[in-house]
């Protein structure tokens, strides 16, 4: 993968981010995944290689929906986000794919984060840490 040139800047931004960025079965990665009318959320487990839960908004409950794409995102974002805690799961780290952190990819983080799957810092910051910061 290093040897391969990308093919635009969010494939380049995807592979730089997939080397740091790695689901566990006890932290699974939430995927997000938007295209020009519809957006795509998966929670991975890269240990075994499975798909935990999902959600999109090409869904037949999702197809009805009234408002803007960034109001869908947000309920895409929270149905994804019901199906992980209905697997058990506590803690997520958010993968957004080589998109720019703003507007829909962020209204899915956001609704992830409501529901307390997504830390505020990320995965390994400061905010996972039990520590006051003070030495």
């Amino acid at each position: 993968m290093l040897g391969k040139l990308a093919k635009n800047a969010r494939e380049h931004r995807k592979m730089r981010l997939r080397f740091t960025l790695r689901g566990t079965a006890e932290r699974p990665r939430m995927s997000v995944f938007r295209s020009s009318k519809h957006i795509y959320v998966q929670i991975i487990d890269d240990d075994s290689g499975t798909t935990l839960a999902a959600a999109s908004s090409v869904e037949p409950g999702f197809r009805t929906f009234e408002g803007d794409k960034s109001a869908l995102a947000v309920a895409v974002g929270r149905a994804a986000a019901e199906r992980a805690i209905a697997k058990g799961l506590t803690k997520l780290v958010f993968d957004r794919n080589g998109f720019r952190y703003t507007g829909r990819v962020a209204a899915v983080a956001t609704a992830a984060h409501e529901l307390g799957l997504l830390s505020k810092g990320g995965h390994g910051s400061q905010a996972d840490s039990t520590s006051d910061g003070e030495d």
